[in-house]
């Protein structure tokens, strides 16, 4: 009997100073801005002790006590606190949250001031991805230069980051999408330059997308799209260049190493077709003979100079088939064909064609004959 009940004594006194346990703490949370969460803590043999929810902070000193016990400490209209006495498990509910109200949440039982057991439980507020003010907008290099674009962003979780061009071209790094904050071009081309696309994702939303112009600045290149053309004297004709520079270019025709400038031989005409292309036509006006020969296109900027020649060639036979030819007395187009400038010339174009209509004629006479 007296065994019995120092057994009994002895388990009432172990009971009596067991230490104080979390038995569950709710795992980590992921959840959207404007949503509500639970989190939950259960404790054991903390009847004497109170039970403290804290949100962490940078350091100890920064650290926000949120509830003691049954009762909210944090006067928050979005914060409530439920103990279930049966479980004895301590409920914080949050509401309408705020990208502030992420981070790391304490369960602590308080045993003495040195002495407390904590269980955590991180709290991930979700938010779509934002490009960052320090990511690159624009730049201007030179053709060889080496170019670094750069793309932050925020967000929860944390975005990822990814390149692309416009129309999915090739990337300079290659392939059409390049993963990574920083996008390097040893070596800039002027084939690289255009618009480039930094893609944030993280899952949440649709993400966010900064467009990034690369303006590459370089030589004039020059092309003549005809070198070698043939007309008849007493015809128009026209010699045509195609351009391409950044910086635009200053573009000049040259014959016989004069600028030649709108007057009743020549015209000169430009066509801008984008920021770096441009054709400039130069129209001979009434082919005389002294015109025939080497025509320079030459295009000049701040980084070089390039130029293309056209030589214009005497023809027999009048080239009739190019489009567009100005008549030099009415100005008027013509649909396909070259027409003399002066009346007489004019008939004398038709004489022409009526004596070979007729020696058409009398060839095939003789054929059937």
């Amino acid at each position: 009997m007296i065994a019995a009940v120092l057994v009994l004594f002895l388990t009432h006194t172990a009971l009596a100073v067991r230490t104080p346990t979390i038995s569950w703490i709710t795992k980590e949370q992921i959840v959207d801005i404007g949503s509500s969460v639970q989190l939950e803590c259960s404790v054991q043999y903390s009847v004497d002790y109170p039970v403290l929810w804290i949100k962490k902070g940078s350091d100890e000193t920064q650290d926000l006590p949120i509830s003691s016990g049954p009762t909210l400490i944090l006067r928050e209209p979005r914060y409530s606190l439920r103990h279930d006495t049966g479980s004895s498990t301590y409920i914080l509910q949050i509401k309408d949250l705020q990208e502030s109200d992420g981070g790391e949440y304490l369960c602590q039982v308080l045993i003495s001031r040195t002495n407390r057991v904590t269980a955590t439980v991180n709290l991930l507020v979700r938010r779509p991805p934002y490009i960052l003010d320090n990511s690159t907008r624009t730049v201007v290099v030179s053709d060889g230069d080496s170019v670094k674009l750069e793309c932050y962003a925020g967000g929860v979780p944390t975005p990822s980051i990814s390149w692309r061009r416009e129309n999915n071209a090739i990337l300079p790094t290659g392939g059409s999408i390049f993963k990574g904050n920083i996008l390097m071009i040893p070596s800039v081309r002027k084939e690289d330059r255009g618009t480039y696309y930094c893609i944030a994702d993280n899952g949440v939303s649709r993400g966010d997308r900064r467009n990034i112009n690369v303006e590459v600045q370089f030589a004039p290149v020059v092309e003549a799209t005809r070198p070698r053309v043939y007309q008849a004297m007493q015809y128009d004709m026209d010699l045509e260049c195609h351009v391409e520079a950044y910086p635009p270019a200053a573009i000049v025709w040259i014959f016989r190493q004069e600028s030649i400038v709108n007057n009743r031989d020549y015209r000169v005409s430009q066509f801008t077709t984008a920021d770096e292309f441009t054709d400039t036509t130069l129209r001979v006006i009434t082919i005389e003979q002294n015109q025939f020969g080497n025509y320079t296109c030459r295009a000049t900027n701040k980084l070089g100079q390039s130029s293309a020649t056209v030589t214009l060639i005497e023809s027999a036979v009048p080239n009739i088939r190019y489009p567009g030819l100005l008549t030099r007395s009415s100005g008027a187009a013509t649909a396909g064909a070259a027409f003399p400038s002066s009346s007489c010339d004019r008939c004398c174009y038709w004489c022409w064609w009526c004596w070979c209509a007729l020696l058409v004629l009398v060839v095939s006479s003789a054929g059937v004959l």
